[in-house]
């Protein structure tokens, strides 16, 4: 029967049922549905409902103190309130609104929108900044854009939530820097950025036990990145519950964070500053003295002083100029305070000196010549002219202002400086072991002393970033000539307008035979010149192995460290080697060494000491630099300290750094400043 056979009451009995069966049907499917997550499924939508109103927050770890031998503080922590930007709140802004926002944000803390938008800006995205001047950590972090806000500043921000979406002001941790003595110490302790995702996953596929959180801040220099593990700590864990507009209603349960250990450095504050004071006052008083060659105020752009303690080769103190303020790095860097670190015209002030500036030694190294030529036969009876000269070829190799002071010893060579003297060792050496053969595997007494002695390769001090030095020995030259020859045949082919005659002449002599280790070369590197070059603190573990009778050690500026149980942890001396040279020649060199404070080049700077009770040894350099105003060093020791100081472009050893290094000696052993010495300078 069709559906147009059924009566009009029928069918609209038949319409009520249809839809009546299709209502059941649908409640039948809801209320099965509401069962089985209510009965069945109830523990799993519980737990996922009270995960939906818990938030798991990292508690940060203190980071860890680092005092001086003393205890004094020289990094610790202050809690400072700080202006954030949570850059995934922002994206979801309008771009248009986004800048509204940072501009708003820019006029109430005082600062230049497009600053502000720098500091915010992910480094490697288009238009960002140079790390760390960008933001180089994860972009889900909330991004610090200023520190040490006012509490008036801090509410209005948060009162004005609407207007400032993503902004937050909070309570943060900051590294602080007391400055005992006015201490500085920029180059030791070192600096703190965000770390980045790429560290983060590279730390985790090596499998660290240690890895850091998206949050943390981590070691970029200095100690703080030597002993970054240890100072780091370990966060916390806090449950907060929280309602479902997002705001805190109370704690579930929290870990406590466990801080970061202290560190024990082997610095003396007290020392420190000293050292600090002086290496600035001598290139202060350097910028103010006449170079006699040039005939212009001395240049003295850099310098670095080293105070080791010889007995265990921990650094007692150690200074860079010019140097910078650790605390610029606190709540973020600008790209303008970036650019004046790595500023050549404000100095590179981010470099240390002390272990990256790589000069030539000078006479400072005639020790080490000295030490090779007794081992190679000759001896404390070896007699030779200190002439104004020395011939070797067709060029002659002259002694500091040409003075001459005819047959003398190697303890009279020392204390004067004579370079002639080494000039005919090093000379009688070169040819009795090859003269001019291009055999890298020549031997050469001098350069294996070197080698002996710790040069050209780190010293394995507890600080990044430190470089090797260089013995420009055979091996060297003939490198250095396969990777330069071209470049300097060019020029002796066609020179450039402008060249030089002495470039000239050297680009035609190098392109030809610039492999051979010459004798000039070897004379050269007798007394420090040439292409050899050291750090200020490689010279002045070679000065500590002299005082403490041949032991070399490894450099620590760190000398223990307490745990988070004040349990202490000692970081023993290491030994590096032992020096293969007789005692009695040690004691010979040291003898000779004593004359240079009483009678030889330092000497003048000396009067008054009480070198009767604490006996100073001494070496003055004044090293020659192609283009350059001659480098200053005065390396020195007693029995309990070595003291050396580089000034660079600033004169002769004792006549820029005499001064300052009495001064610091007489620092170390408390003793009253003497009236000023006579102004009157010996030959040198």
């Amino acid at each position: 029967m069709s559906w147009d056979g059924f009566e009009a009451p029928l069918k609209a009995r038949l319409r009520l049922f249809v839809i009546g069966v299709l209502v059941f049907s649908l409640l039948c499917t809801l209320f099965g549905r509401l069962w089985y997550m209510q009965v069945m499924s109830s523990a799993d939508y519980s737990q996922a409902a009270t995960q939906q109103h818990i938030r798991q927050v990292l508690v940060p770890a203190p980071r860890g103190t680092i005092v001086d031998s003393q205890g004094r503080t020289l990094v610790g922590n202050r809690v400072s309130v700080v202006i954030t930007v949570d850059r995934s709140v922002l994206a979801k802004l309008p771009e248009s609104q986004q800048n509204v926002v940072l501009a708003r944000l820019a006029k109430v803390l005082g600062q230049k929108p497009k600053d502000l938008k720098a500091r915010t800006m992910l480094c490697g995205e288009p238009g960002a900044s140079k790390p760390p001047a960008c933001w180089n950590g994860t972009p889900y972090q909330p991004i610090p854009v200023a520190k040490d806000v006012s509490e008036q500043v801090a509410i209005e921000v948060m009162e004005r939530r609407e207007d400032f979406p993503g902004i937050a002001a909070d309570s943060q941790t900051l590294r602080a820097y007391p400055s005992p003595y006015k201490v500085n110490a920029a180059h030791i302790l070192g600096y703190l950025s965000p770390i980045t995702t790429e560290e983060l996953e590279d730390m985790d596929k090596a499998g660290q036990d240690s890895v850091p959180h998206r949050s943390d801040l981590v070691g970029r220099a200095g100690v703080e990145r030597s002993y970054d593990k240890l100072l780091r700590g370990t966060p916390g864990e806090k449950d907060v519950l929280v309602d479902a507009v997002g705001y805190t209603t109370g704690i579930k349960k929290q870990t406590a964070p466990v801080p970061g250990a202290t560190l024990v450095t082997t610095i003396d504050a007290r020392i420190q500053a000293s050292v600090e004071a002086q290496l600035k006052n001598a290139i202060m008083t350097a910028r103010k003295q006449t170079d006699p060659v040039t005939h212009r105020k001395y240049v003295a752009d850099s310098g670095a002083a080293v105070v080791m303690d010889t007995k265990t080769g921990r650094v007692v103190a150690m200074a860079s100029y010019p140097t910078y303020d650790p605390g610029v790095w606190v709540g973020g860097i600008t790209q303008r305070e970036l650019d004046a670190l790595y500023s050549t015209k404000s100095g590179t002030p981010l470099v240390s000196r002390a272990l990256q500036g790589q000069l030539a030694p000078g006479s400072t190294f005639k020790p080490i010549t000295t030490a090779a030529a007794m081992s190679a036969g000759y001896g404390p009876k070896t007699r030779l002219d200190c002439s104004s000269y020395f011939e070797v070829g067709n060029r002659r190799f002259k002694n500091y202002e040409s003075a001459s002071y005819g047959m003398i010893g190697f303890d009279q060579a020392l204390a004067l400086s004579c370079d002639t003297f080494f000039y005919r060792i090093a000379y009688a050496l070169w040819l009795k072991e090859g003269g001019n053969s291009s055999d890298v595997s020549t031997r050469d007494p001098l350069v294996e002393m070197a080698q002996k002695f710790g040069l050209g390769k780190p010293t394995g001090v507890d600080l990044p970033g430190e470089v090797s030095g260089r013995i420009a020995d055979r091996k060297w030259k003939k490198t250095y000539y396969d990777a330069q020859k071209d470049y300097y045949c060019k020029i002796a082919a066609n020179p450039p307008a402008g060249t030089s005659a002495f470039l000239k002449q050297f680009a035609r002599e190098f392109c030809v035979d610039g492999y051979k280790y010459r004798a000039g070369d070897a004379v050269n590197f007798a007394i420090g010149q040439g292409d050899t070059t050291i750090t200020p603190l490689q010279l002045a573990t070679v000065y500590s192995a002299l005082s403490n009778g041949g032991t070399l050690y490894e450099p620590r500026v760190v000398q223990s460290w307490i745990g988070a149980n004040g349990k202490p942890h000692e970081i023993k001396p290491v030994v590096k080697s032992k020096l293969p040279v007789p005692r009695n020649t040690l004691k010979y060199i040291d003898t000779a060494l004593k004359g240079t404070t009483k009678t030889g080049t330092a000497a003048w700077k000396f009067q008054g000491f009480p070198l009767d009770k604490i006996p100073v040894r001494a070496k003055t350099g004044t090293a020659e630099v192609y283009g350059k105003q001659t480098t200053s060093w005065l390396a020195s020791y007693t029995d309990r300290y070595a003291v050396v100081m580089m000034l660079s472009q600033a004169g002769t050893g004792s006549g820029a750094g005499g001064d300052a290094v009495r001064k610091i000696y007489e620092t170390l052993y408390n003793i009253k400043p003497a009236p000023p010495p006579g102004q009157e300078k010996p030959e040198q």
